[in-house]
């Protein structure tokens, strides 16, 4: 057996190619790969092949650029729920929800949805339920919007081409020109609001939390009734959100 074929040296390569594919900030391509890694391009090709067809990696539309497969995205999934890597992000959550009184939580970008990870509920009479695991749009959520504003524009473009801009509320921006405007704001503030446009009656600011390279990963937010809390008053918290969000930075 050659040092080229050898068990270690084929692992370490895939674990090179899954690396680029997942952490790069544009699609990537097979061609892209053999410009960056120093692997021959037979063995690219191969290897490509092989996480593929073990759906660790899948192809976009187009066929040449490749994306995390469903295995990995589960994989991925089951890490962030381990219990013992999830207490220490829950702890953060607790303290924010009890500083601030309002229900607090984590979000996932989840293909063109957005995935509540995580959340801590208030004890307030009044407030907004969605338990974790729901699935809620792109275009008129708090989080949503702050994944569509820090993704690659190209990707955003194609995801926005997609995506049905329903109307949720008399406040919900259907319009794919007005909702880039917003966007373009949100990409510059890093911060993103929800003004009842998911549900009318309900107001949400969401900040980012980045992972080592600056790619957003997750969004820490809060939510309130409109009879507790305007857009503005929700604002004042958001150094406390920031600082926590550069805590949970460290857990995820």
């Amino acid at each position: 057996m050659t040092k080229d074929s050898s068990p270690n040296t084929t692992l370490l390569r895939a674990i090179s190619l899954l690396e680029q594919i997942t952490t790069a900030e544009y699609s990537i391509s097979a061609a892209d790969l053999d410009k960056r890694l120093d692997i021959p391009k037979p063995t690219i090709h191969r290897l490509l092949k092989q996480l593929e067809e073990q759906q660790l990696i899948t192809r976009d539309l187009d066929g040449r650029h490749l994306l995390p497969g469903p295995r990995l995205h589960r994989m991925a999934m089951g890490t962030l729920a381990n219990e013992s890597l999830k207490a220490p992000r829950r702890m953060l959550l607790e303290r924010l929800a009890k500083e601030v009184g309002e229900t607090c939580n984590l979000t996932l970008l989840d293909g063109h949805q957005l995935l509540y990870y995580d959340r801590v509920e208030t004890n307030w009479p009044v407030r907004i339920q969605l338990a974790p695991g729901s699935r809620l749009p792109l275009h008129c959520t708090a989080s949503g919007k702050l994944f569509l504003a820090l993704m690659p524009p190209n990707r955003r473009r194609a995801l926005l081409s997609s995506l049905d801009l329903e109307a949720h509320t008399p406040y919900t921006l259907t319009s794919t020109s007005a909702l880039e405007e917003q966007l373009g704001q949100i990409a510059r503030d890093r911060l993103s609001t929800d003004n009842e446009e998911f549900i009318q009656g309900m107001v949400a600011i969401a900040v980012p939390i980045f992972d080592g390279v600056g790619h957003i990963q997750a969004t820490l937010a809060i939510h309130a009734p409109r009879l507790r809390h305007s857009i503005e008053s929700l604002m004042e918290w958001a150094p406390l959100m920031r600082q926590v969000a550069a805590e949970l930075e460290e857990t995820i």
